[in-house]
């Protein structure tokens, strides 16, 4: 994996347990986990998606694999979990070896899609499943308009093409499962709709707060966004979260195949 343009601080652990809470129920109804299946997730995190995909059905059995110790020393523990640190580009285990393998969130911090997806194939039984949920950052937006939010997030999206990663993958993952050697592929969306008073809304506009501040020295010191447009941008965003008028829409990109 490439540099995680998010990094791995306190902070960024309290954002993605805020993700987690807003994503997690609908990613997991996509997965469809049955009963005493054997998964595999690359690129666990913390560990929250994982005791929840162990617990959504009877005797499931989830291995994670993350390539950051401290996500790892940080990840939630659960019975029927193991975590293991490996590079979702190498996976140490034999063909053919799990039910169901997924992934969220981590193809646009990765090197070489293609090769991480191939690997997922490889260690998918015959007949398995192997699902993805990515970014197109490209989609977010908020209303009233936020004009130095406009200025400023699509300098954080280049300043992780800058460091290596991909801010659009999601629009591209079907022809990413195409090249790793699936035929049998889903595509849909899982819409993000939020809107002054709707329980998701003000936890929504937050993770996009921290989104950029997880990344404000690199952004600014880089001179990809000034810190007078940086600064005016998370004000535009905290305004948002109080304003009556205030709505947000954005999609996540899925995709489903089967071995």
């Amino acid at each position: 994996m490439r540099r995680y343009i998010h990094g791995t601080d306190l902070r960024e652990q309290q954002r993605l347990e805020l993700l987690n809470r807003l994503t997690n129920r609908a990613f997991i109804e996509f997965l469809q986990v049955r009963a005493s299946d054997r998964v595999l997730e690359v690129g666990s995190g913390i560990g929250i998606l994982a005791g929840e995909v162990a617990s959504s059905a009877e005797g499931v059995r989830v291995v994670g694999v993350e390539v950051s110790r401290e996500q790892i020393a940080a990840a939630r523990l659960h019975g029927s979990v193991r975590y293991l640190q490996a590079d979702a580009h190498h996976l140490d285990f034999p063909d053919a070896s799990f039910d169901l393998v997924y992934t969220r969130y981590v193809l646009e911090h990765v090197a070489d899609p293609v090769r991480v997806l191939s690997e997922m194939r490889r260690v998918t039984k015959p007949g398995g499943r192997v699902a993805a949920m990515e970014n197109d950052s490209s989609l977010i937006r908020f209303d009233p308009s936020c004009p130095a939010f406009e200025s400023a997030w699509p300098a954080f999206m280049a300043y992780q093409a800058h460091i290596g990663g991909d801010a659009m993958v999601g629009r591209r993952l079907f022809r990413l499962f195409r090249e790793a050697g699936f035929t049998d592929i889903e595509l849909s969306i899982q819409p993000e709709v939020h809107w002054f008073g709707s329980p998701g809304f003000r936890d929504w506009v937050e993770d996009i707060v921290g989104n950029l501040e997880s990344a404000q020295s690199q952004l600014i010191d880089s001179k990809f966004c000034t810190a007078e447009t940086f600064n005016k941008a998370i004000r535009e965003l905290q305004a948002l979260k109080s304003n009556p008028s205030g709505s947000a829409v954005f999609a996540w990109n899925r995709v489903k195949a089967i071995r």
